[in-house]
């Protein structure tokens, strides 16, 4: 009977030879052979902590392998190796290595430790064991990615959100909500480029160290986009009453941590940064200005999947971008359909499929921010006014062949306008979705309109549900191709009468349900195949440009005739409805005859008036 030959740590962690060639160990698996810039990594029995770079209690341990990168801010991995006939489940051995794991966390706040005896892999998340991962060894980026994969808890994002509003509010005195949007977004983006922000920073350093580490992850980016300086700009902008609170220094570091650590997670699927910043920084104010809406996440994903996007070539455009609602939707599905961000297609998406323009300074702003923190994507964007002739030749430049708007949607904006300078100069035969008040076309310029019509077809109107905005505007989604003249085709019109989501006090309308999903799918559905569903109708363009509701029937009950008829004759007698309706009240309360028989009570309501017993 064949002996299973016993591999020695040495063998486990860096390999071995035998009759049948090079076996790799740990060191080949896990890729640590390999030269990484900015990182720190290798195997061995002689390097200590204190080798690497750690001081204080410790730093004498030897770990069997580690991946230190330049940047604290990101995931550190330390392995333990032991030989083939070890137990790795043994008490000992796991404090062994969660002892180093400690020493790593003293300068990294995402720590893997990896258990591993050639046969069996444990894994360790900082000091918590992760469980339903693969038994054998995988490649570091598997275990790099690990902090990444977690549950979205919508209700933490809402409620860090509302934490930080009231701190940068109230505890450092910012009052203008789009000051306190702008500074929370570049403090994302600096975390997310590795600023080390850290609990006890003065306010003067913490400030400096967002925009020193701005500035330096700009740097490339602005050799294209000379306007990326206004985020820069904005950010220095904003002034703070109020600078010596450390305690509401650390709460706003902590916080902007735990939504950079949401926003990391594989399951975080391109919501608007911004848009979740803006409901909740706009609670306090009662409209918000220049005609902006900001588009709903669920939105954004179902016009996302109606225009069918080629990932492989197409290029997307809003010309009213806002905080990048539709961008970073659109980036976010583009990357995960290519294979997620690793991939090379991911780069190109990136850099050259994914357009925006902003006329306001500070919202460009933000939208620069949301690209940055959905990994990039901001050197298309552009400061300008998607009425003018400029924004028309830039879109034309660009070879744009599908669009996702929501136009501002105040007549001083000029909605019409851009939605004519998008169409006229995308591709041919590109679709284009707009998100617009139900009966806006209706509306505005009819000459404008007619020129659209006379060169675009109007394909297809979707009536959202009516609580879609709490700004109380109803909205249709209108669906245009490009280059194809309407010559009088009916467009196809349906409406979503229900989203599934709820109003949340202090935090909008939400899926907390999960309603949506299904929701979404259905519609999807029916309006590829445009059928399925009662509300469906065909309009004729020269009647209509929106969706047309069911008329109720007008109709009048004898009931209501009655009622009608003794409602004027009071008015006509002058008698006061509520002192009558007081009166009769009080009569039949108290000066009715109640008996009792059988256990059952009878009530004779007298009424003075004929002395007539009911």
């Amino acid at each position: 009977m064949a002996t299973v030959r016993v591999l020695t740590e040495d063998e486990v962690r860096d390999g071995y030879t035998d009759n049948k060639g090079f076996h790799f160990g740990a060191k080949q698996i896990l890729e640590f052979d390999k030269p990484v810039e900015g990182v720190q990594q290798g195997t061995g029995q002689i390097t200590t902590f204190k080798s690497l770079g750690f001081v204080g209690k410790g730093n004498n341990h030897k770990p069997d392998g580690w991946y230190l990168p330049s940047t604290f801010t990101k995931v550190a991995i330390i392995l333990e190796t032991k030989s083939s006939d070890k137990d790795i489940d043994s008490k000992d051995i796991t404090e062994e290595l969660l002892q180093n794991v400690r020493i790593a966390n003293s300068k990294y706040s995402k720590v893997v430790g990896i258990l591993y005896n050639g046969d069996r892999t444990r894994v360790f998340l900082n000091e918590n064991e992760k469980c339903n991962i693969a038994n054998d060894l995988q490649s570091k980026n598997y275990y790099l990615e690990l902090f990444d994969d977690f549950e979205i808890d919508t209700k933490q994002i809402y409620l860090t959100t509302m934490k930080i509003n009231n701190l940068l509010h109230f505890k450092f005195g910012v009052n203008d909500y789009y000051d306190r949007m702008v500074f929370t977004a570049c403090a994302l983006v600096a975390k997310r480029y590795g600023a080390p922000l850290v609990k006890g920073m003065s306010y003067s350093l913490f400030h400096f160290t967002i925009l020193d580490t701005l500035s330096k992850s700009l740097e490339e980016a602005k050799k294209q986009n000379e306007k990326l300086d206004i985020l820069l700009d904005s950010y220095s902008k904003i002034q703070m009453n109020i600078t010596n609170n450390q305690a509401a220094i650390d709460d706003f570091i902590d916080s902007v941590e735990v939504i950079s650590n949401l926003i990391n997670s594989k399951n975080w699927n391109g919501e608007d940064v911004m848009g979740i910043f803006f409901n909740e920084f706009n609670r306090y104010k009662g409209k918000s200005e220049n005609g902006q809406v900001f588009t709903p996440d669920h939105i954004t994903s179902l016009m996302y999947r109606l225009i069918n996007v080629d990932v492989n070539n197409d290029r997307i455009l809003d010309a009213a971008c806002g905080s990048g609602a539709f961008l970073t939707k659109a980036m976010s599905n583009m990357i995960r359909e290519v294979g997620g961000y690793s991939s090379r297609k991911a780069t190109e998406i990136m850099s050259s499929q994914l357009y925006g323009i902003e006329i306001d300074k500070r919202v460009f702003s933000l939208a620069c921010a949301n690209m940055l923190i959905h990994k990039d994507g901001k050197t298309n964007l552009e400061q300008m006014d998607s009425t003018s002739q400029e924004a028309c030749q830039w879109i034309k430049s660009k070879g744009i062949s599908k669009v996702l708007m929501n136009p501002p949607y105040e007549r001083k904006c000029h909605p019409e306008i851009i939605v004519k300078n998008v169409l006229d100069n995308v591709k041919p035969h590109s679709v284009c979705a707009f998100l617009l008040p139900d009966k806006k076309l209706e509306k505005v310029s009819k000459s404008t309109v007619k020129s659209i019509l006379s060169k675009h077809r109007l394909l297809k109107i979707i009536k959202l549900p009516e609580k879609t905005f709490d700004e109380g505007i109803t909205t249709s989604i209108f669906i245009f191709e490009s280059a194809i003249p309407q010559n009088n085709e009916e467009i196809f019109t349906c409406y979503i009468k229900e989203d599934g989501l709820e109003r949340v006090k202090n935090q909008g309308r939400q899926d907390i349900r999960h309603r949506w999903k299904s929701i979404e799918d259905k519609w999807v559905d029916i309006i590829k195949k445009q059928s399925g569903d009662e509300s469906i109708k065909w309009i004729n363009p020269n009647n209509h440009l929106s969706y047309q509701k069911d008329e109720i029937p007008f109709e009048v009950s004898e009931e209501d005739f009655v009622k009608t008829m003794i409602d004027y004759l009071m008015f006509k007698e002058e008698i006061d409805v509520k002192s009558l309706k007081e009166s009769i009240v009080n009569k039949v309360i108290y000066l009715s005859n109640i008996s009792s028989e059988d256990s059952h009570n009878t009530i004779d309501i007298c009424i003075e008036r004929g002395k007539e017993h009911e």
